[in-house]
């Protein structure tokens, strides 16, 4: 469980911004013989980011590979933008936040490398997984348990629906009896 300074710090974020590649997946990249590309996401973390965006909050995603199936299911799943081929996830975050009028410092941004550590120095809240470089580990606010691709994003999405007191309500539409 997040502590009372880290979900305080949570209480303010207005998007949550996520990395792919180790953080939304394992961080493999899987080619069959034909070169075709496959991912495995945690359909977990995909609950999650519909229900911080029930609480009101944007999602947003950043990477730096391009795949056809990271806009699929990105699309599936309704999110506000998605940023493929971005090296410079500083900048682009910086776009981002342009196109939602919202600050950096009002974003909670989750990634695992080096190519992730010029958002982490902009952003307002800094997460990361536990088989995230060390480098972005000893930059992190927060290290999830759960491991990318895993349910780590759930487990933020979590924290941020406590933080916004918005955790109870929505799962009260799930424990209700049918009538």
């Amino acid at each position: 469980m997040a502590s009372y300074v880290l979900l305080e710090q949570a209480r303010h974020v207005e998007a949550l911004v996520l990395d792919v590649d180790g953080i939304l997946s394992d961080g493999f990249v899987t080619l069959t013989n034909t070169g075709d590309e496959l991912k495995s996401f945690d359909i977990r973390d995909g609950l999650g980011m519909k229900l911080v965006q029930q609480a009101g909050l944007k999602v947003i995603i950043i990477t730096g590979r391009k795949s056809n199936i990271v806009e699929t299911r990105m699309n599936a799943l309704g999110v506000d933008l998605v940023f493929q081929g971005r090296e410079d996830k500083g900048t682009a975050l910086r776009e981002a936040c342009a196109q939602l009028n919202l600050l950096p410092e009002d974003c909670l941004y989750m990634g695992d490398d080096w190519p992730d550590l010029s958002a982490f120095a902009i952003a307002g809240m800094k997460v990361t997984v536990p088989n995230g470089h060390v480098e972005v580990r000893r930059r992190a606010d927060l290290v999830t348990q759960a491991m990318g691709g895993r349910g780590a994003v759930r487990e933020i999405c979590d924290m941020l629906l406590m933080a916004k007191g918005k955790y109870e309500e929505l799962l009260e539409k799930y424990t209700r009896a049918p009538y």
